[in-house]
């Protein structure tokens, strides 16, 4: 996909994810939530949207403190 728009993820389950969109959507969303039920308790993740020049979007896990 030439022109490709990329979303990269960093940090958590879903570190080194990266997705290709035909373009930027309008209105990205500030947080995107990652739920994870395999096998055991539920375990919910939070990447806050980041806007990297070399890669578009970028959702960087959330430490909580």
């Amino acid at each position: 996909m030439a022109g490709a728009y990329v979303v990269r993820f960093v940090g958590g389950p879903l570190d080194g994810r990266v997705d290709s969109v035909s373009a930027p959507p309008d209105a990205p969303k500030p947080t995107l939530t990652h739920v994870h039920l395999h096998g055991g308790p539920k375990i919910v993740h939070h990447y806050d949207l980041q806007y990297a020049v070399e890669y578009g979007c970028e959702y960087r896990l959330r430490v909580e403190d």
